[in-house]
């Protein structure tokens, strides 16, 4: 690898941005194709299957044998709410490999005898989340059904773009929550952005139950192309 690729490649990843390194298997060419211009490059159908999955991959295009060498950052959980549903859903998400935080200014709550090995963070949303970096490949989970700590977090991830955001709540609920996020200044796209009921609908019950519904949510969101993940909500 070229230095000066090497730069770059450690540039992109150091800021969360996911890129590719095309390598033609036969002449030893390489190429960096980073995020912004996944769009519009010729393996961009290619580029975007082995991003979802995350993997590298071999591929033919154009009659040469590629390797498409995948560098995607490690996906956060973000989950705002230290109760019981998230009791089960940190170890799950850590399990599957993300970056887990548990964030709850109610002290009783987030306590390490309740969340062992767990990072929380013990502070109301403004404080907590910003040091956090949440980012496009995070994933965003409000579980505590008090608007005063569930809403600014909300209104946070939107602002950053996470790559999924969930909340807990009946449609009942949720109707009143999207009417508060409005008057803060929520945009229409925002809040259909909020997968709530939270979940997949499997008939979930218990709180182990209802984190892998949500698990499968994020996964399904991560991974599926847009159309699957139509089909899968």
């Amino acid at each position: 690898m070229k230095l000066a690729i090497l730069h770059e490649l450690n540039a992109e990843r150091a800021a969360r941005r996911p890129v590719i390194l095309v390598t033609d298997t036969e002449s030893g060419e390489q190429r960096l194709v980073k995020s912004a211009d996944f769009a519009k490059d010729p393996l961009r159908a290619e580029l975007d299957k082995q991003l979802r999955m995350g993997k590298s991959a071999s591929v033919e295009a154009g009659g040469k044998k590629l390797f498409l060498n995948v560098y995607a950052p490690t996906a956060k959980l973000v989950i705002v709410g230290a109760v019981h549903i998230s009791q089960a859903l940190a170890p799950l998400a850590r399990s599957l490999g993300y970056d887990v935080t548990v964030v709850d200014p109610r002290t009783a709550f987030a306590s390490p005898e309740r969340f062992p090995d767990i990072p929380l963070v013990a502070e109301w949303p403004d404080t907590a989340l910003p040091p956090l970096n949440v980012d496009a490949y995070t994933a965003f989970v409000a579980v505590t059904h008090d608007p005063k700590i569930d809403d600014p977090a909300l209104l946070h991830a939107f602002e950053r773009g996470c790559f999924y955001i969930g909340a807990l709540g009946s449609r009942k609920t949720h109707a009143k929550r999207g009417d508060r996020l409005r008057a803060q200044g929520a945009k229409e796209s925002d809040i259909a952005r909020i997968h709530a009921p939270i979940g997949l609908a499997i008939g979930a019950v218990s709180p182990s139950e209802i984190a892998v519904s949500i698990m499968a949510e994020i996964t399904a969101v991560l991974r599926l192309p847009p159309k699957e993940k139509e089909e899968a909500a």
